[in-house]
C-alpha cells in the first residue's frame, strides 16, 4: 500500500510537472507576442527594406504564419532541442546560449555550494544557543538578508570592496578555475545572501522542534554525546524539509543571477536576457525563459520524487513533512 501510494504521488507529480511547462509555455509566447514591435523591423534593424524583401523575411522566420502554427513549431522545436533563429544576427538561439553558460553555471553552482555551506551551520547554532545574543543577532541578520534583493545587495558589496579591496577586479573577462573562482565568488555571494537567511531559518526552526521531542530526550537520558544526538538524531530530520526549501531557492537562482551579472557586468545569461528583452528580441528571451523555468520544475520535482521514495509519509494522502 505504502509503495501504491508513493507511486501515485510521483505519478501526480509528474502530470503536474508537464502540465505546467505546457500552460507556462503558452503563457510565455503569448506574452512575448503581446508587444506591438514588429519582428520584421528588429530582423532588418531600423533599415528599409522592399515589400518583397519583408515577405521573404516573414517566410523565413516564419511570422507569416497564424499565432498557433508558430506556437506549435516553437514548442516542437523546443522538444527537438531547437531554440529557434535569433532576429539580430540570424543564427541559432543555442549558439548565443551556449558560450554564456560556462559564467551562469558556474555561478549559480558557486552560489548554491556557499548556501549548502553556510545555512545549515548557521541554522543549527542558532537553534542550540536560542535566545542568546548569538541568536538574536544572527536572526536579525537573516531577516535583513532575505529583504535585500541581490541586486542591492551586489551594489553595496562593490561600494565597499572598492574602497577597503581595490585589487579585486568587478569587470573583465577570466579564464581557468583560480579566474573564475575570482570574478564569480563576490557574485555568487550576493546571489546567496537570501538563500543563506532562508536556508538558516528553515534549519533552526526545525532543529528547535526536534531538539525538544520524546526521542532527543531519550538519547540524550540514555548517555548518547551531545553531539551525535544533534548532528546524527536531530539534523537528520530537518534535511528534508531544508531540501524542499532550498530547492525552489536554487531552481530560482537563475532569475536571481539576472540582475547580479548586469551589476558586475559578467557576459552569462541573465545579461543576454536583458539585451533581448531590450532590443526584442523574442526568439532568444522566449528561449532563456522556457529554459529557466524548465530546470526549475525539473529541480523541484526531482527533489520531490526523492523525498517521497526517502520519506513514505510524503506520499499518503494529506502527507507533511513536519
Amino acid at each position: 500500500m505504502k509503495r501504491k501510494g508513493t507511486a501515485a504521488y510521483i505519478a501526480k507529480k509528474l502530470f503536474g510537472f508537464v502540465l505546467t511547462l505546457f500552460l507556462v509555455s503558452l503563457l510565455i509566447f503569448w506574452l512575448e507576442h503581446l508587444s506591438n514591435v514588429d519582428p520584421v523591423a528588429v530582423i532588418l534593424g531600423g533599415k528599409r527594406a522592399s515589400a518583397e524583401t519583408v515577405a521573404a523575411l516573414r517566410e523565413k522566420f516564419g511570422i507569416d504564419r497564424p499565432l498557433w502554427q508558430q506556437y506549435a513549431d516553437w514548442i516542437l522545436g523546443m522538444l527537438r532541442g531547437d531554440l529557434g533563429i535569433d532576429f539580430r544576427y540570424q543564427q541559432p538561439v543555442w549558439t548565443l546560449i551556449a558560450p554564456r553558460l560556462g559564467v551562469t553555471l558556474p555561478l549559480i553552482a558557486m552560489a548554491s555550494l556557499i548556501t549548502l555551506a553556510v545555512s545549515i551551520p548557521v541554522g543549527v547554532l542558532c537553534a542550540l544557543k536560542q535566545g542568546s545574543a548569538a541568536d538574536t543577532g544572527l536572526s536579525a541578520f537573516c531577516l535583513a538578508a532575505v529583504s535585500c534583493p541581490g541586486f542591492f545587495v551586489s551594489m553595496i558589496a562593490i561600494a565597499v570592496l572598492s574602497k577597503t579591496a581595490p585589487s579585486i577586479r568587478f569587470t573583465g573577462s577570466f579564464s581557468g578555475i583560480s579566474g573564475a573562482f575570482e570574478r564569480l565568488f563576490i557574485p555568487a555571494v550576493c546571489i546567496a545572501l537570501g538563500m543563506i537567511a532562508l536556508g538558516a531559518r528553515v534549519i533552526r526552526s526545525k532543529m528547535i522542534t526536534e531538539l525538544d521531542s520524546d526521542y532527543v530526550l531519550f538519547a540524550r537520558a540514555g548517555g548518547i554525546p551531545e553531539r551525535k544526538v544533534v548532528f546524527g538524531k536531530a539534523l537528520k530530520s530537518c534535511i528534508i524539509p531544508y531540501a524542499s526549501v532550498m530547492s525552489i531557492q536554487i531552481g530560482s537562482l537563475l532569475v536571481g543571477a539576472v540582475t547580479v551579472e548586469e551589476v558586475f557586468s559578467l557576459q552569462g545569461v541573465g545579461s543576454l536576457l536583458i539585451s533581448s528583452i531590450q532590443g526584442s528580441n523574442y526568439p532568444v528571451t522566449q528561449a532563456i525563459t522556457m529554459l529557466t523555468v524548465f530546470f526549475f520544475l525539473l529541480l523541484t520535482t526531482a527533489v520531490d520524487i526523492v523525498i517521497a521514495a526517502v520519506d513514505p509519509r510524503v506520499g499518503k494522502e494529506g502527507g507533511s513533512l513536519d
